[in-house]
């Protein structure tokens, strides 16, 4: 499994020490010197049905963009401005398999893939 995390972020070190008091293993990623490729951001929306998931609209990059210029955005648009400014990527992100993601730690949903 692999983890993109980003340092500052609270939710990603909650999220990292419900792993690690779960004893389950994982590799920690950087979010913003290496995040998801394009091909995990696509499946990720694919299996959550809505691109709106995979977005950080809490944070100041996204406030930056504006909700009325990132809906106007075409997927593959969206999906390379996530690869720009991969700070609008919601966080934690955690891939899991090819075709399993965890994007945000909602430990009710962490429990019932993970445990």
């Amino acid at each position: 499994m692999k983890l993109y995390s980003y340092s500052s972020c609270s939710t990603c070190r909650r999220a990292i020490n419900w792993l690690e008091n779960n004893d389950i293993a994982f590799e920690l990623i950087d979010l913003l010197n290496s995040p998801p490729s394009k091909e995990m951001l696509i499946s990720a929306c694919e299996l959550y049905g809505n691109r709106k998931y995979l977005l950080n609209t809490s944070g100041a990059a996204y406030r930056s963009i504006g909700s009325n210029v990132v809906k106007k955005m075409t997927d593959n648009e969206l999906f390379e401005q996530l690869l720009v400014e991969p700070r609008l990527i919601k966080r934690p992100f955690l891939c899991i398999s090819s075709n399993c993601y965890l994007i945000g730690f909602k430990e009710e949903k962490w429990i019932e893939k993970l445990l």
